[in-house]
């Protein structure tokens, strides 16, 4: 398969309870869509200190490649409290490295071979990153598939960044609560979510919109196609990086051929699996990767 799919935007350390551990969620879809067998990069930027070389160390470990210029500002942290369900709520550290991500040569060169980028809100709170952020999908090929997985923290976001996001994508993902937010600062709370889901995929010519909402399943709506998987009832470790598992397997499968329906079942299970792990980028089951040709 072989085909070079880019986390772009934050790389951090969740600081959690039981300790700390490498995530921000760019980083965490190119190590499930690398467990695919595609040539998965994650591109940010880290400081010049031991959280950096950590990042690093930690990124050969699991064999996913990467380019990470170092800037002159601390490598990012989030404090992340777990409520009694597992579910994460977040504290990130402004004006850090992944705020600051340079538009380099290297960068570049990855944009012209990318066949898949998958970028979000959060990362676009400063220009600097903003700008690469745009100028890395402008200079990709027109067949690359660009997934807007839209992870709105805190007051990270604007109405400005979200819409030029949905102008540059082809796929949305969003959760059911970020649908509602949009929903206000769009002017349409009325309509009802499968009504929103569409308006926003008419609205912004999008091949797909992929809609989560916790336990009470997901979707994906596409031109003439809605698909529903119920989420599966598992004991759960904690959900950090579960989303980024499924968008990482959903890119994997689209992009091997295997129709929306199928892609959204793996997609699926393989969130459900990172549920029952610790920390955002587990190691999957060979059953699950194998299902992708």
């Amino acid at each position: 398969m072989n085909k070079v799919i880019v986390g772009l935007g934050e790389a951090l350390w969740d600081c959690l309870p039981d300790g700390s551990k490498l995530g921000g969620a760019p980083a965490n879809f190119a190590y499930h869509a690398s467990q695919f067998g595609n040539d998965a990069y994650a591109i940010s930027a880290i400081g010049n200190d031991a959280l950096g070389d950590q990042t690093l160390k930690e990124f050969d470990e699991k064999h996913l490649k990467y380019v990470m210029p170092r800037v002159d500002y601390p490598t990012g942290t989030v404090q992340v409290e777990l409520d009694e369900e597992g579910v994460p709520t977040y504290d990130i550290k402004q004006n850090v490295a992944w705020d600051n991500i340079p538009f380099t040569p290297e960068i570049e060169n990855i944009a012209k071979h990318c066949g898949c980028v998958c970028f979000g809100s959060l990362a676009q709170r400063n220009k600097i990153s903003r700008d690469t952020i745009h100028r890395f999908i402008d200079t990709t090929p027109m067949a690359c598939l660009k997934i807007f997985d839209i992870n709105l923290r805190q007051n990270f976001y604007s109405k400005e960044i979200i819409q030029d996001s949905l102008k540059a994508c082809d796929i949305l993902k969003i959760n059911d609560e970020e649908l509602v937010t949009i929903g206000r600062l769009f002017g349409y709370p009325g309509l009802d979510i499968e009504n929103k889901c569409y308006l926003i995929l008419g609205k912004y010519n999008l091949k797909m919109l992929v809609l989560t909402c916790g336990t009470n399943g997901s979707y994906v709506f596409a031109p003439g196609v809605k698909s529903y998987q119920p989420t599966p009832k598992v004991e759960v470790d904690d959900t950090v990086g579960a989303g980024d598992s499924f968008t990482g397997s959903f890119a994997s499968a689209i992009l091997a051929g295997m129709p929306i329906k199928e892609a959204h079942k793996l997609a699926v299970e393989v969130s459900a699996y990172v549920c029952t792990q610790p920390g955002a980028m587990p190691k999957l089951p060979e059953q699950l990767l194998n299902r992708v040709k």
